[in-house]
């Protein structure tokens, strides 16, 4: 069944009216997004430091740096390069702000937004240009910010989860040194929207087949992109030598097949990976810590999965 807490946000939505992303122009979706987060996500926790920066090329990032744990010996940090969520069209720093925090503090990590340009204004693949570009300027400047570039990870939720994922493999086959771990958040693997879930979940949970349309319309118009791995990297020619990754879905989510896939690709390819189903939730839940217990547990076991992988070797 449905959690019912999920069931009961489904309901408040169609109560109110709240309109489909797929009705709404770009800008009004954005605004609309970010609106609607006071509902679901709790007031800001407090972290040690937040902080503006920007890379060479100018993609805006913002840092956030958690206390300094009782005890522990002075030095670099290890460090999350977080891509959010939004179908490549919405979202930004301020959507995903509490997420971030919630992330730095149950994982002990300084974690550092990325926020990458989104389409229509800039299609594929501004977004996977920034986000490689993002990993690179902070593994570059880690020392000049108090980070340590060997315990660096890489994650996202759903688009950004998607970008994580064509971050590693981008760094992989270009020889550079790869992040320790990927987090990857029921990430969007196959542009092509065929596995069975995109069936059984299509409409009536959130994320819908008309929305995916929209945002795929939008970041990948042309049907020949949907079979680049950089837009689908489940469909890459090689998933060794990749960072242990934990893949995260909902089983009420059109995208929960192809994170399962994924997440089967990495091991048969031999690398690490973990796979864990929310079967009850719905896609986007992890961001809803106010309205959805699940959410704060999902929260918690990325933190500790994260503290586990970015430990000092």
């Amino acid at each position: 069944m449905l959690d019912p807490q999920a069931r009961a946000l489904l309901d408040l939505m169609i109560e109110r009216q709240v309109p489909p992303v797929h009705t709404l122009s770009a800008a009004e979706a954005r605004r609309m997004y970010l609106e609607r987060r006071f509902f679901t996500q709790p007031d800001q926790p407090a972290v040690a430091e937040v902080r503006t920066l920007a890379t060479d090329g100018g993609v805006p990032l913002r840092l956030y740096r958690p206390p300094a744990a009782a005890g522990a010996r002075p030095g670099p940090q290890p460090v999350l390069v977080y891509f959010h969520g939004g179908g490549w069209v919405i979202g930004d720093l301020e959507t995903h702000d509490v997420l971030c925090r919630q992330l730095c503090l149950a994982a002990g990590a300084a974690v550092v937004a990325v926020d990458y340009r989104l389409a229509p204004e800039h299609r594929f693949p501004a977004a996977v240009d920034d986000c490689v570009a993002a990993t690179r300027w902070v593994r570059r400047e880690a020392a000049a910010l108090g980070l340590d570039a060997t315990r660096l990870a890489v994650g996202g939720d759903s688009a950004g989860g998607n970008l994580a994922a064509v971050v590693c493999l981008t760094l992989r086959d270009a020889g550079e040194p790869l992040p320790a771990f990927q987090l990857l958040i029921y990430p969007g693997t196959d542009m092509r929207a065929v596995a069975p879930s995109h069936t059984t979940n299509a409409q009536g949970y959130l994320l819908t087949a008309d929305s995916i349309a929209y945002y795929r319309g939008h970041y990948t118009p042309d049907p020949a992109q949907w079979s680049d791995w950089r837009a689908s990297p489940l469909l890459a020619a090689d998933h060794s030598r990749l960072p242990p990754a934990l893949v995260l879905t909902a089983g009420f989510d059109p995208l929960r097949d192809e994170g399962r896939q994924y997440a089967d690709a990495l091991s048969a390819a031999g690398t690490p990976a973990q796979y864990l189903c929310f079967e009850r939730q719905i896609h986007g839940f992890i961001t809803m810590t106010r309205v959805l217990d699940e959410a704060r547990t999902a929260v918690a076991l990325c933190g500790a999965v994260l503290t586990q992988a970015l430990a000092p070797r």
